[in-house]
């Protein structure tokens, strides 16, 4: 019942949204003339450097960074700067607002070698030595935990052995930082390898979240064949029905993004919304994810008293695998690299109450920042208009520092 309940609650969050007059089928034709291009494409239409790079896992996951080792300039600081995108995210997300307004060009500039990571199973790192993403349940049986404990100290070390230095400049958003404070707080010896890290939109704890979709998730009170049939067995690709029942609930411009799964999840701002960038937008997102990052998530949001811990399994297979019932938290007071938190009151998921959570439990908070835009969202510290004034003037100051 809950679950039905939900579903109506998603019609008038979108219902209240502000439509724009907007050629849909012109919009839909620019949208695909996006979607060939890759990242390196993207960065050398603005004219700057770029390298691809491919690293592999332990367990095999074979992960693409991609590099811009200076700015238009050319010039150089000296320090390295790496970025990491959240959940069906890429590295592309850093650049689509493009030369002078994303972090990754504003940060080249400033004279940063900047490297983007792509966690496994999006687009860029749908890889393996051995598993098929297309063929069973194998290649995605992985959420946040192991992109937080292999995944990035796997791309870190490359990226330090790549460039000689001993630590790097570390920002993340969403999901990003989520995994930031797996790897820092189960494999602390990796705190020494981070200069300072900035967290835009942070996620940790969950339980005051407010987006629709991941609370149906959360809530979900029927057969779990059924959910998993909504949003994917294996890989995170759901239907259109779970995206907000769209055939009739939305309409022109709020249709496509009905359509599109992360800003079904994320929400959206029209006030940040940059409509020239829209159609390189959606052909870059989403990118891809497994369905049990979603679910970890959800585990999070359905917990009362909000927790920041491990899978759970339930409690049988949680004895045989944590020697305990219930999922161990993750430890935060070892997180001992300094942080800083930037986030906003408008954000579905990484609500304002749950980020001072963390900050108190964090064993090095430097830092809590709020946007002084009260409308803005998760989403819009990528692709809003005004993130360039409010949100990446604060991490290149923060970098300063360090």
């Amino acid at each position: 019942m809950r679950s039905i309940i939900l579903i109506l609650v998603i019609s008038v969050a979108f219902s209240r949204s502000e439509d724009q007059e907007i050629d849909y089928e012109s919009l839909r034709a620019e949208i695909k003339s996006w979607e060939h291009k890759t990242v390196v494409d993207l960065i050398v239409e603005d004219g700057y450097p770029v390298e691809s790079h491919y690293v592999t896992t332990e367990d095999g996951y074979i992960l693409n960074m991609h590099r811009i080792p200076h700015g238009l300039s050319g010039k150089s600081n000296g320090k390295v700067a790496f970025l990491q995108h959240g959940v069906l995210e890429s590295s592309a997300d850093f650049l689509i607002s493009g030369p002078g307004r994303a972090l990754g060009y504003i940060l080249a500039d400033e004279g940063y070698d900047v490297w983007l990571g792509n966690f496994r199973g999006n687009r860029y790192s749908r890889n393996h030595t051995k598993l098929n993403p297309n063929w069973g349940a194998k290649f995605w049986k992985f959420d946040w935990h192991e992109q937080g404990i292999i995944d990035l100290p796997t791309m870190i070390d490359y990226v330090l052995k790549q460039t000689g230095v001993d630590a790097v400049y570390y920002a993340g958003h969403s999901q990003g930082t989520t995994s930031f404070y797996v790897m820092t707080s189960l494999r602390p010896a990796y705190n020494e390898k981070i200069k300072v890290h900035v967290s835009l939109a942070p996620i940790a704890f969950m339980n005051h979240m407010t987006s629709p979709l991941l609370r149906i998730i959360s809530w979900w009170d029927g057969p779990l064949d059924i959910l998993l049939g909504l949003i994917g067995m294996h890989e995170f690709m759901p239907s259109k029905i779970f995206l907000t029942l769209d055939s009739f609930i939305c309409q022109g411009f709020t249709k496509i993004l009905c359509e599109n799964a992360l800003f079904a999840i994320a929400g959206f701002s029209p006030a940040e919304m940059n409509m020239t960038l829209f159609p390189k937008l959606m052909a870059f997102t989403p990118a891809g994810a497994s369905t049990r990052q979603l679910l970890h998530y959800a585990q999070e949001i359905a917990t009362v008293i909000g927790h920041f811990r491990q899978w759970d399994y339930g409690p049988i297979i949680n004895l045989a695998e944590y020697g305990r019932t219930y999922p161990p938290e993750y430890p935060l007071q070892k997180v001992t690299a300094p942080v800083y938190l930037i986030y906003s009151k408008n954000d579905w998921l990484a609500a304002e109450t749950d980020v001072k959570k963390l900050h108190k439990h964090l064993g090095n908070a430097q830092g809590l920042l709020l946007v002084e835009d009260h409308g803005f969202n998760h989403l819009d510290f990528l692709y809003g208009i005004n993130a360039y004034k409010y949100v990446y003037p604060k991490v290149v100051d923060i970098f300063d520092i360090y």
